[in-house]
């Protein structure tokens, strides 16, 4: 060891440098009997389950949070590149560590060593007195690690898409019910000022009755990680325990063009842009129109492009529309399909360097008026439908305006969060919905949300649910 690093104890450090720094005490709230729900006093222990590109983007925000401290990490890859959105980041175990040691240390003012490396999640959690979980894991673990965390009674920040099936979402849901712990899902959009308002005005009859609306994701299969073209079967990275990253998913040999990030586009491990974008605009979609409880009745007009033999097997380019019961429709589509022509008109400028991608959500009402919100852009038919500010007698959503923060605070007090477990399972349901009926062949279904069952169609009613590869059981 470094003779300059003291050998402290991670309990003596948090607790010396929490009093140092100012920050509660990091007394564990199991030891004294609290059933996992730390006093405002004490300190939030969180452990980072999976350290790649979406762990680098948001364990900063648990990092810089007073609230709690980040003392381990979990990957079954030790350290690697090609991470990140841009394919240039670090990832893995040690990649994690490194930057959780050096933020804690800044904070400090001198080397400290607060956390601990894990190739496998169970072993963090069997050893490390944790509160808290953050999964930031592929699709296909989500499941498991979130059951498995919840009965060890740890809350939980569950990224996006909730899951790789709607069985599995469903038990999900349950399960955390049961254990009676926090929820949070990554669907940060939640804790967006424009998003809420978007949905909030619709609510509240700022466009008129609800007619329609429309959602724009992304399509095609981005190459994140600058290695699309390496589909062939190749040796692993050093130090990567790739049978604990496959987990519970079938088994495919290991080749460069899925890992990192790009396994977004294989169904074994994801459901491409219908899921991965969809848990957020799909989310939204359903907060306006006030269904996050319940869903579709029925999908209609579903086509898509996609090579089922293709290593990025899932759909590049798609569109379909989800009936709900009352009626009301909504259209989603990816942007070759030019969804919103409204937005597009208005939105326009001369000096524009960037076209409109029709990316995002509509909502339209009475009289050719409209709500359109994106990330960073929220407009209107009219600029008097967004100025005028919600009455008190009116619907007032759910406000939030720091995801990581509203989880925490939610730790404390037990109070639901932004995104609970059951919502986000109703949205991104509606994305495995489209997928499943482009898997099936089916060009429509028909959807019971009361008992989530998919009526008179077979095919279909089998991709609701995925077994796990053995020994991989709960």
């Amino acid at each position: 060891m470094n003779k300059d690093i003291p050998n402290l104890s991670r309990r003596r450090f948090l607790a010396s440098s929490a009093a140092a720094l100012g920050f509660p005490s990091i007394i564990p709230a199991t030891a004294l009997g609290k059933g996992g729900r730390p006093a405002p006093s004490e300190r939030i222990t969180v452990g980072a389950i999976g350290w790649g590109t979406i762990a680098g983007d948001w364990t900063p925000s648990f990092l810089n949070n007073d609230k709690c401290q980040v003392v381990a990490v979990a990957d079954p890859m030790k350290e690697y590149g090609h991470y990140g959105y841009d394919g240039k980041e670090t990832g893995g175990r040690e990649a994690g560590r490194k930057i959780i040691d050096a933020h804690y240390s800044q904070a400090a003012k001198k080397p400290v060593k607060t956390c601990t490396a894990y190739a496998d999640f169970r072993e963090m959690m069997d050893k490390e007195d944790l509160d808290a979980v953050q999964v930031s894991t592929p699709d296909h673990w989500h499941a498991y690690m979130a059951i498995y965390a919840a009965r060890k009674g740890k809350h939980i920040y569950g990224q996006k898409p909730l899951a790789l099936t709607i069985a599995e979402g469903r038990r999900m849901s349950d399960e955390v019910a049961k254990a009676g712990v926090t929820w949070q899902t990554g669907s940060q959009q939640r804790s967006d000022q424009y998003f809420r308002l978007a949905c909030e005005m619709t609510q509240n009859g700022r466009i008129g009755k609800l007619k329609r609306v429309r959602v724009g994701l992304p399509g095609g299969h981005t190459n994140w990680n600058g290695m699309a073209d390496q589909v062939n079967p190749a040796p692993l990275p050093p130090d990567f325990d790739y049978e604990m990253w496959l987990g519970p998913a079938e088994y495919i040999d290991y080749r460069p063009a899925l890992l990192p990030l790009n396994w977004r586009h294989n169904f074994n491990f994801s459901g491409g842009m219908i899921t991965d974008f969809g848990a957020h605009h799909i989310d939204i979609a359903q907060w306006g129109m006030g269904t996050q409880l319940t869903g579709p009745v029925e999908l209609r007009n579903v086509s898509g492009t996609m090579d089922t033999k293709a290593l990025y097997n899932t759909a590049s380019e798609f569109s379909f529309e989800c009936v709900y019961e009352n009626g009301l429709v909504m259209h989603v589509a990816s942007p070759k399909h030019k969804l919103m022509p409204e937005v597009e008109a208005v939105l326009a400028t001369p000096n524009s360097k960037k076209s409109f991608d029709h990316v995002g959500v509509m909502f339209e009402g009475d009289d050719g008026k409209w709500i359109y919100v994106n990330r960073g852009k929220i407009t209107a038919s009219s600029p008097e439908i967004l100025r005028e500010k919600t009455r008190p007698e009116e619907i007032h959503l759910y406000e939030s305006k720091d995801h990581t923060d509203n989880f925490l605070s939610c730790i404390y007090d037990g109070k639901p969060t932004a995104t609970p477990i059951e919502v986000s399972h109703r949205s991104i349901t509606i994305a495995h919905l489209a997928n499943i009926a482009l898997r099936s062949g089916s060009t429509g279904l028909k959807w019971d949300p009361k008992t989530e069952t998919i009526a008179d169609n077979a095919a279909a009613s089998r991709l609701l649910s995925k077994e796990w590869r053995k020994p991989w059981a709960l």
